[in-house]
């Protein structure tokens, strides 16, 4: 049951070889035995999972089944769950449990899934190591002295342990896509507006997308077929109609016009993942796709935009986190600016705090326009570039990341360094294109990811594009030793 991707355990549900009741407990056992080794959970559901198994069971005894009925599936711990701690990863939420649930989580409760617990995160989504999280780092399947990425660590890396069939994630920066990466995983982050962000906790709201982790991209396509859609209750939800993204996955490719920035392999990639992303493309080529090399001259300057937006951003929503109404409130404050100060400090981390200065100078009086007017003004030249190349192409491929996974505590004490391991990841964001990242080889014994970039709503074609790849190649079945 362990070994089966969600597509093959909603197969064996469907055929009788084993209840949802079953499944959810060798799941919960798997995580009892084995998390240890990997910190990827905050917090294990075991009471609501076994409750929802239970009435998944008795769905399909009643002729009510969907394909996700049963199905068990770890969310991040960013997502409010009703009755549930949220903690967003930090000190700040621990003590936070959520009345209501997520849109997202409300979505998956309807379709039947199990909730199997929620997953372990970089402080209020804030880094690209999970090392910032208040609950210690997740550690990543294929080397434990290894980060699994983040901000998502704790879903990659209990899906890539076994411990979870797939997982949600969100994405500001990456956080989707480097991960899975890292982990030998497929991760989608849509089109902005794609996916509902009511009950999602905010780090930078014109930036943060939800999106699936899995296996395959056909798993990819069954979560999203879930949690896609339109939601009155968040403003920024687009209202378009929702294919069934299962439907093309194998549409053939023949004619399918695949765009290589120049930019994207430049000095600073890794020349392993390099021949690895160019041998990807050779293998499309095989598919009958053809390919050209295009320009998307901004993207150097990514980093620096992101940097100025998603802290402005942030500085902004984590302002209510002030110890008066929820969450973390220091001991004895002798008055309102002391509780302030002191459950501030206290409750958040160094990268989040780091964050909120820095966004909070950028959007201060004097330097408003030479900074976030500046990072916004960059940002819709990154936009022009998607636009312009993405009309002479279908999709765009390069590598998700410039290296392999890298060590626990190797770049903690540089956050520029941690920060450069976007570069290939935030422009989406800043566009508000959807990406994904599959797997495409291995380096050293740790895993590498092919980002492939579509168009807006263009999730459809990213998926069947993921899809076919992974029929004519066996990369995203390999598993960490001993799975």
């Amino acid at each position: 049951m362990l070994n089966k991707t969600l597509a093959g355990l909603a197969k064996g549900l469907q055929q009788g070889e084993f209840s949802s009741v079953e499944l959810a407990q060798a799941y919960l056992q798997r995580i009892k035995n084995e998390d240890s080794k990997y910190n990827s959970f905050i917090t294990v559901t075991e009471e609501l999972a076994l409750q929802q198994a239970a009435a998944a069971d008795a769905s399909r005894a009643a002729g009510n089944a969907s394909i996700m009925t049963g199905l068990p599936i770890a969310h991040k711990d960013i997502f409010c769950t009703q009755g549930v701690r949220t903690s967003a990863g930090s000190k700040m939420l621990d003590n936070f449990i959520s009345p209501y649930d997520a849109t997202v989580i409300r979505k998956f409760n309807a379709a039947g899934s199990v909730t199997l617990g929620k997953t372990n995160m970089d402080e209020f989504a804030m880094g690209s190591s999970n090392e910032s999280s208040f609950y210690g780092p997740s550690r990543n399947p294929w080397n434990t002295q290894h980060v699994p990425g983040g901000s998502s660590g704790g879903s990659a890396a209990a899906i890539a342990a076994g411990l979870a069939p797939a997982a949600t994630g969100t994405d500001t920066g990456g956080s989707i896509r480097q991960p899975a990466a890292f982990c030998n995983l497929t991760g989608l982050k849509p089109t902005y507006g794609r996916v509902s962000r009511y009950g999602m906790i905010a780090y930078a709201s014109s930036l943060d997308q939800g999106g699936p982790m899995a296996q395959t991209a056909e798993d990819a396509a069954m979560m999203l077929n879930v949690m896609a859609g339109m939601d009155p209750l968040d403003s920024t939800s687009v209202e378009r109609a929702v294919p069934d993204y299962t439907a093309n996955l194998d549409a053939p490719l023949a004619g399918l016009k695949i765009g290589l920035p120049k930019e994207f392999f430049s000095a600073s990639l890794n020349p392993e993942i390099a021949a690895l992303v160019r041998a990807a493309v050779t293998e499309y080529e095989a598919l009958g796709a053809t390919v050209k090399e295009v320009s998307l001259p901004n993207t150097a300057l990514s980093v620096p935009a992101y940097y100025i937006v998603a802290p402005a951003e942030a500085s902004s929503n984590l302002s209510r986190f002030d110890g008066v109404r929820y969450g973390y409130r220091c001991e004895d404050p002798t008055d309102l600016e002391d509780m302030y100060k002191r459950t501030r400090g206290e409750g958040f981390g160094t990268e989040v705090k780091r964050r909120i200065m820095v966004g909070t100078y950028a959007l201060s009086e004097g330097f408003y326009d030479a900074y976030y007017k500046k990072a916004q003004q960059i940002r819709r030249l990154i936009q022009q570039d998607f636009v312009r190349v993405l009309s002479e192409v279908d999709v765009i491929m390069g590598p998700t990341t410039p290296t392999p996974a890298f060590k626990l505590g190797e770049k903690t004490s540089d956050p520029v360094e941690m920060y450069m391991e976007d570069i290939f990841t935030l422009s989406l964001n800043l566009a508000g294109l959807p990406g994904m990242s599959i797997p495409c080889g291995m380096s050293n014994g740790l895993p590498v990811g092919l980002q492939i970039i579509g168009n807006y709503f263009a999730e459809e074609k990213l998926l069947n594009v993921a899809h076919k790849f992974q029929q004519a190649t066996d990369w995203h079945t390999l598993k960490p030793a001993g799975l």
